[in-house]
């Protein structure tokens, strides 16, 4: 018998919430077979087999949290026999091993390997709490996983499959771990260590939708799609040009200011497992379908939950695309150690007058743009914007200069 260790995953990470097990007890692997998905502060992981032989025993049930060097499951190596020797341990497990006579995660556990009701261990919790049978959901996540809202009108076990019923509202505790606790931790240092101030504006986008427009069919042909985003990219990278302050960041003791070469430009995405900012690399040197390329790729790992640690790392200056969801304006909170962040409203069509004071239908996007006032004065945050804008209310401008 030989105990997996959990290895080190990198990037400090200590611990991880085993999110779902691939394999049950009793179960024959292989060597590189993925074997149990985890979730650390930054990403979704999946942790494949070392060596090949029978699955014995699974230390942690879905939902518990695993320390890094400690055991996660015990197998019988391919060609043992069943009286080798066990191999000792090389950090002793800190958590509690699911017991034999543990029903509940016995059962968890039976349910992920039968393929029965998809959901996260938070789920679970709730529709226990609910009295839901999750048998009886229709789930409405990827492969039919059961998602929170999918038990608002799910049939509780008292009305017997009653859907018009209601339940009882419960108040619910939970520990914040994962992503949530890394952007818990991320903003508080950030409120804590940064000086805040926000200046907004709009911007009117009708000529650089025409330039999208123009565009769309050539970069379909080489398989990519084209939102109006790559172009919010390469504007910035261009403004960060003229503006390099914007760029910059300033050591813990505010005595020294470093301004980045690289142009790392993160994007908040809302995935699956919670807020997070993937960036892409040295965006002055990529043109746009090259930025094109990246977002596209960055947005639909994100979305999966399959981010690396090199994506998450290293950003320099971050969007947040809150008009995606539909709003308008907000007061983003900057991403420290960087030292400006901006919020993209949704695009509205409004009136506004046009140089002969006619009324005229545009389509308007609210920015604002918040900046560490240590070392970014409110008069450059604004120059820095018109910049911005220029080069998006001034496609052709923007293209021309594009490396």
């Amino acid at each position: 018998m030989q105990d997996f260790i959990l290895p080190d995953i990198g990037e400090g990470i200590v611990e991880c919430e085993v999110v779902k097990w691939l394999v049950a007890e009793g179960q024959h692997i292989v060597e590189d077979q993925p074997v149990v998905e985890v979730m650390t502060d930054k990403a979704l992981v999946e942790i494949p087999a070392k060596y090949s032989g029978l699955v014995t025993r699974l230390y942690y049930a879905q939902g518990d949290i695993a320390k890094v060097h400690s055991p996660l499951f015990c197998q019988q190596l391919a060609g043992d026999e069943p009286a080798t020797q066990s191999v000792q341990a090389e950090v002793a497990p800190v958590q509690p091993v699911i017991e034999q006579n543990s029903q509940a995660s016995l059962s968890a556990l039976t349910a992920a390997s039968a393929g029965k009701s998809l959901a996260s261990p938070a789920v679970r919790r709730l529709a226990r709490e609910m009295e839901i049978d999750l048998a009886l959901v229709a789930g409405s996540g990827d492969k039919g996983r059961v998602l929170k809202q999918d038990l608002s009108v799910a049939p509780t076990a008292s009305t017997g499959g009653d859907t018009q019923s209601t339940t009882t509202a419960v108040n619910r505790t939970e520990p914040i771990r994962g992503i949530k606790a890394a952007m818990a931790k991320q903003m508080s240092h950030s409120v804590s260590t940064l000086v805040h101030f926000t200046v907004s504006d709009e911007v009117q986008l009708d000529n650089l939708m025409a330039a999208r427009g123009k565009l769309t069919t050539s970069f379909e042909a080489q398989g990519q799609k084209l939102s109006l985003m790559p172009f919010f990219i390469k504007a910035l990278s261009m403004a960060l040009t003229e503006f390099p302050i914007i760029n910059s960041q300033v050591n813990q003791q505010c005595t020294e200011l470093t301004y980045l070469a690289q142009h790392n430009i993160g994007l908040a995405v809302d995935s699956k497992i919670g807020l997070v900012v993937p960036n892409i690399k040295d965006v002055q040197n990529l043109s746009l379908l090259d930025i094109a390329k990246q977002y596209n790729h960055l947005i639909q790992q994100a979305r999966q939950g399959k981010l690396n640690s090199t994506d998450l790392r290293g950003g320099t200056i971050s969007i947040s695309n809150i008009g995606v969801l539909g709003g308008i304006l907000a007061t983003p909170i900057i991403n420290a150690p960087e030292s400006a962040i901006v919020a993209l409203g949704k695009i509205q069509r409004l009136p506004r007058f046009d140089e002969n004071d006619q009324v005229i239908p545009a389509n308007i996007m609210q920015v604002s743009w918040s900046g560490d006032h240590r070392i970014i004065d409110g008069a450059t945050m604004v120059r820095f914007n018109n910049a911005w804008k220029r080069y998006l209310e001034n496609p052709i401008e923007m293209l021309a200069s594009l490396k």
